[in-house]
């Protein structure tokens, strides 16, 4: 399912109009992602979660030349699977 698609979910089974559900859909997504950026946990019990996951720096490998690179220090999202959603994947 795409962004298209949940709006168009989402104008169905609410009964609202597309430029309705394509705003709810935008602010959800707006929220996660200034949530995500301010290194707050999101948590949809049931379904997910969401989190920053801090990385140090290490020396990693240019896979072409072979020569050692030092990676800097990052920052990434991270997905973590809920208990009601990995058993109704699994049925």
């Amino acid at each position: 399912m795409n962004k298209l698609e949940m709006i168009s979910a989402l104008k169905k089974e609410a009964n609202i109009s597309k430029s309705e559900a394509a705003k709810v859909v935008q602010i959800f997504f707006d929220s996660m992602s200034d949530a995500l950026a301010q290194e707050e946990r999101i948590e949809i019990r049931g379904l997910c979660s969401f989190f920053i996951k801090n990385y140090k720096s290490y020396t990693g490998r240019n896979p072409k030349t072979g020569d050692k690179v030092q990676i800097q220090p990052k920052k990434l999202p991270f997905f973590k699977c809920g208990k009601e959603l990995k058993e109704r994947v699994n049925k």
